[in-house]
């Protein structure tokens, strides 16, 4: 990183991020040591992509495993990686593609996020920099420790590298750099599929910067009447949502406005364009394997989401004052949260979808979340309805602080789109939503900072304890069993 040329105080925060990512690949290569000596052959997902990865370095691209379901954006880079070593040491692609050396390639790319997640930090929480240096630096190592994200960094899985390129392209669209920001996303597309939605979030940033502008010189032509809200306020009624859809109409139907986000954005759409084609071709968003991969409408899945973030952010989020707004919030406006559980329950109702791994595999915890929650009582589902209204509430309050409408629009229609397709529960689709999320909350306290880090890193501890040291076989089988995320 290029540090401007100031204060002490800027050079200081430099020394201790260096310091804190030199300590993370320490601790990191530690635990990857651990993981690796006590599960040396692949495992899980492994048993499919170290082999790809292998076939990879021996220069055999045109052999594929047809149960691998994205792209060879993982095998690609393990290579570009690998292959130098190979060459100067002389060795053979497969000795040196090992299950070991693949994995630490995830490593690498775990110190890669925590040094993405500092810059756009800094990047969005940018005032006052002396003030908040501390707390950009804690929010970037807690992000980089969560617990979803962090584990995957020690397998051979797509989760590092894809969370990697999609943080980088984001992080080039807030440096209005569009065009590298598409083709780090079109690299993120090639690690997974489903990333094309977060190159869409990405141009959708720019097009509501775009509306910002316009709504604000708007707003502007009526301040002198006296009952004008301020540029970016649109109240949470009938009335302001009529004004919002007229403000949108008129927006996309002038050409001038048309061509303007058509020159800001560009070479994202050029990444669009390719990536239909690539479907039309591939008669489908996913490669290989189709029969456990179909999409659906699995509103709850949002509802799910909701939740998880809910209680992972608590550290930073709980306060009986929070609680005491939403229910002040449900006073206020009874008709309208009447009308969101109605809906919830009747999403709920006929929108649940279960994939038959959820049920079989034991060895995840969604397997035992959903056997221990939503399967004690055919009622449960329902129940929970007013956690999930109150996650919603709870999102949308944090999200929008200091966040225009218009990016908060894109975000959600992005995050509906990445989640609601998805039969499966697994909190791996979450991680790039949630931390996109968490980037954009307003900066927390030390000492929230610091509890949430706290939490994280216990979770972690016991992940990686349980993975290792509570193993179990199957009645069938005798291979050795781990539990995992």
């Amino acid at each position: 990183m290029v540090w401007p040329a100031g204060s002490n105080m800027e050079k200081f925060e430099g020394k201790v991020f260096t310091a804190l990512c030199t300590t993370n690949i320490l601790i990191s290569s530690l635990v990857f040591s651990k993981i690796t000596r006590e599960q040396r052959e692949p495992y899980m997902d492994e048993i499919f992509h170290v082999p790809q990865a292998q076939k990879f370095c021996e220069g055999k691209f045109y052999e594929w495993d047809p149960m691998i379901t994205t792209l060879p954006g993982l095998y690609l880079v393990s290579v570009g990686l690998i292959q130098p070593v190979v060459w100067l040491a002389g060795l053979s692609g497969r000795a040196v593609c090992s299950a070991a050396m693949l994995r630490f390639i995830n490593t690498l790319f775990n110190c890669g996020n925590l040094y993405l997640l500092y810059l756009v930090v800094c990047h969005i929480h940018h005032k006052d920099k002396s003030r908040t240096a501390c707390r950009r630096i804690l929010t970037a190592l807690a992000l980089s420790t969560f617990p979803v994200l962090y584990f995957f960094t020690f397998l051979y899985y797509t989760d590092a590298g894809s969370t990697f390129f999609i943080l980088f392209a984001y992080l080039m669209t807030l440096y209005a750099s569009h065009k590298m920001a598409a083709l780090l996303g079109v690299c993120a597309i090639l690690f997974r599929q489903t990333n094309v939605v977060w190159v869409v979030f990405c141009a959708g940033t720019v097009v509501a910067q775009q509306l910002d502008e316009a709504w604000a010189a708007e707003q502007a032509k009526k301040r002198d009447h006296p009952r004008s809200p301020s540029a970016f306020h649109v109240p949470l009624s009938v009335a302001g949502g009529k004004r919002l859809v007229r403000f949108l109409w008129g927006f996309v139907t002038t050409p001038a406005n048309v061509k303007t986000v058509v020159v800001a954005t560009w070479p994202y759409l050029l990444v669009g364009a390719g990536f239909v084609s690539f479907v039309v071709l591939n008669g489908g968003i996913v490669v290989g394997d189709r029969t456990s991969h179909e999409a659906c409408l699995n509103f709850p899945q949002l509802f799910y989401f909701l939740s998880f973030t809910l209680l992972l952010s608590l550290p930073l989020t709980f306060c009986p004052r929070r609680l005491l707004r939403f229910l002040q919030s449900v006073r206020r406006q009874p008709l309208l949260y009447l009308a969101l559980f109605a809906l919830a329950l009747l999403l709920v109702w006929r929108f649940t979808h279960v994939h038959k791994y959820l049920l079989a595999d034991n060895r995840h915890f969604p397997f035992y979340v959903w056997q221990r929650v939503f399967q004690r009582h055919p009622l449960v589902r329902y129940l929970l309805v007013p956690v999930y209204v109150f996650a919603a509430w709870s999102f949308q309050d944090t999200l929008l602080q200091g966040r225009s409408l218009f990016w908060a629009l894109a975000f959600a229609v992005c995050l509906v789109v990445s989640t609601v397709p998805q039969k499966l529960l697994e909190f791996r689709y979450y991680i790039v939503p949630y931390l996109l999320y968490r980037l954009h909350m307003p900066l927390a306290s030390t000492p929230r900072l610091l509890l949430e880090f706290g939490l994280y890193t216990a979770v972690n501890a016991a992940t990686v304890y349980i993975f290792l040291y509570r193993t179990f076989q199957w009645p069938d089988s005798t291979d050795v069993q781990r539990f995992m995320w």
